[in-house]
């Protein structure tokens, strides 16, 4: 007799998922009852794309091209992992290429940094939220950019790219483009600088996530991190002031992997920025591959374009090196851990006296609470204006007497062509109080590339109680104070 076959039945199915997980949680669930760990539960380590040797922290996209030619030198021949922070998106900016402005301009400004900063191998940026802001006045800027907010993010930028080194605008006011974006970008990355290896200062950034796998954290898992060095550089029109406070940087060094010099590599970058670029003649000098006529356009005449050469300053370091050496002098890879400073107390002069205001009195206070105090030493205070604008003087007025007090202030030199608007008068002052005390100075209509000397002094009771001198540079094509 024939054997009947069975029909054929569907096909085998699988085991289901939870039957061959069950008997391995069952066995972790009883190794744990004996006493068995299940085996070490290891933690990632931080992510290396993003450690990077210098973080140039910046206002605003084309802020990079005064220090391109170094960073040039520092990602193609000494091969140094480069990241870059911008505070704004320019987004207050004016638009040679186009009718973008606004956001719309501020859109553009960000691929332009972006494609510019390509070309020298940079690829991690990153553009905190802050507002393009015109002027000179760093608080200004500050309020503008929401300073606790940019803060915090300059912090999580920091402790995220592990930096050995911090490169930033000057916070200090200074004869030239005075930005005030500039200078917060300095005030923020010093701040940051000191803070980023606190772990009490945005704790949320560094606490562990209950379970990184999972999409709902809400703390990061950062560490803390402390930078070796703070350098600075200026847009001052005049850098000399910072000779004997760190290294300089030739622009017409020529780097041996590119075989040009690094005024054409900055030039380069710098022709990403057609929106903000004019310089049709260093356009058409590297069109033509003529660089003797790119670094004589970028480093002759009376002003040059670029400050030849580089200058930096080398403002805190925790690690031993030379002030005038090589950024690098001392780094070596390991981190490390920064010793506590304490932050000085204010020391108000005793009796009745007379200051600078803002923003000066402020970076008094600043450099004082960060231990950047040899910043007052870099030369008197100065500014640049408009010829034929109001120069504004702010003066404050501290009487620490238990009592009242009537304080003159009047000029004690006010250069030819100058004049008074207000200002001069007597003002009472409380006890134990500090009054403001602005002076409006219309200046003369030609320009006036020299320094010049504006003092006041004040009195009280008939004493003499103090004087202030502010040197004043008028400039066409300033920004407004």
């Amino acid at each position: 007799m024939k054997s009947i076959a069975p029909p054929a039945g569907p096909p085998p199915q699988q085991t289901p998922m939870w039957k061959l997980v069950l008997p391995l949680l069952s066995s972790l669930f009883v190794a744990a009852l004996n006493g068995q760990s299940p085996g070490p539960i290891t933690s990632p380590a931080p992510d290396e794309r993003f450690k990077t040797d210098i973080l140039l922290v910046v206002a605003h996209p084309d802020d990079d091209t005064l220090v391109a030619s170094y960073l040039a030198k520092a990602a193609y021949d000494e091969h140094r992992r480069v990241a870059v922070v911008y505070g704004t998106r320019g987004d207050a900016g004016g638009n040679r290429a186009g009718n973008e402005q606004a956001d719309a301009l501020g859109a553009v400004r960000e691929i332009e940094a972006r494609r510019a900063l390509a070309s020298l191998n940079i690829v991690n940026v990153w553009f905190l939220e802050g507002r393009d802001t015109a002027g000179q006045d760093v608080l200004q800027s500050l309020e503008r950019w929401g300073h606790g907010r940019a803060l915090e993010q300059t912090v999580r930028l920091i402790r995220l790219t592990r930096p050995e080194i911090v490169l930033t605008w000057l916070p200090r006011v200074v004869a030239g483009e005075n930005h005030g974006d500039h200078q917060a970008a300095g005030v923020i990355a010093t701040e940051a600088f000191d803070l980023a290896a606190d772990p009490a200062v945005f704790p949320e950034q560094v606490a562990l996530p209950r379970n990184r796998t999972s999409i709902n954290n809400l703390t990061e898992g950062l560490q803390p991190w402390q930078p070796k060095k703070l350098y600075y550089f200026s847009d001052a029109y005049d850098t000399s002031f910072m000779d004997t406070f760190g290294p300089r940087y030739a622009l017409t060094e020529v780097s041996p992997s590119q075989g040009t010099s690094y005024a054409v590599l900055a030039v380069r970058e710098a022709t990403h920025y057609t929106s903000q670029l004019g310089f049709p003649e260093l356009r058409d000098a590297l069109a033509r591959g003529d660089e003797k006529a790119v670094v004589a356009l970028l480093t002759g005449g009376g002003e040059p374009l670029l400050p030849s050469p580089l200058r930096l300053l080398l403002a805190k370091s925790h690690v031993e090196a030379k002030a005038t050496a090589d950024i690098f002098d001392g780094i070596r890879p390991d981190p490390i851990v920064a010793a506590d400073q304490p932050r000085p107390a204010a020391t108000p002069a005793p009796g009745v006296s007379l200051t600078l205001g803002d923003p000066w009195a402020f970076y008094e206070r600043f450099w004082r609470a960060h231990h950047i105090d040899h910043l007052a030493r870099l030369g008197p205070s100065a500014i640049a204006i408009n010829p034929g604008t109001v120069l504004r003087v702010p003066m404050l007025l501290h009487n620490e007497t238990s009592e009242a007090k009537e304080i003159r202030v009047r000029p004690s030199s006010i250069p030819e062509g100058w004049s008074e608007r207000s200002g001069s008068g007597v003002y009472a002052v409380g006890a134990r109080a500090v009054a403001a005390a602005d002076v409006l100075l219309q200046s003369p209509a030609q320009e006036n590339r020299a320094l010049t000397e504006i003092s006041y002094a004040a009195d009280s009771g008939g004493q003499p109680i103090g004087s202030l001198t502010l040197r004043v540079q008028l400039h066409r094509g300033g920004l407004p104070q």
